[in-house]
């Protein structure tokens, strides 16, 4: 079984929900320790929408990921396992809260 060594929580938003999003990616650092990464106001990577990723070890997952799902409030957010196998992270191994929405995949096929 492939290990995972951590998960990444994707919160997207736009310019009517970015002080919403921030305020729970602010949340999740605080309660759970977490880290919180930029609040991206623009598309970055793969994602399509403005974002701020939340990364977090295993043993945070069964906190983590509940919480945000009670309080998210219509934000949707991409949630997916670090393994080292990119593509399949972001895509077979992946979890939507919300509107699914197209990642742009081709910046991990070599």
């Amino acid at each position: 079984m492939t290990r995972i060594s951590g998960y990444h929580a994707h919160v997207y938003f736009d310019a009517n929900t970015l002080a919403q999003a921030r305020t729970l990616c602010e949340e999740a650092r605080d309660r759970f320790g977490v880290e919180m990464g930029r609040v991206h106001e623009k598309p970055v990577g793969p994602h399509p929408d403005w974002s701020c990723q939340l990364a977090f070890g295993p043993e945070k997952f069964a906190d983590v990921v509940p919480w945000l799902a009670l309080n998210r409030n219509g934000l949707t957010v991409f949630i997916h396992p670090e393994t080292g196998e990119e593509l399949n992270d972001h895509t077979e191994h992946a979890m939507w809260m919300g509107r699914i929405r197209p990642l742009d995949t081709s910046i991990f096929e070599g």
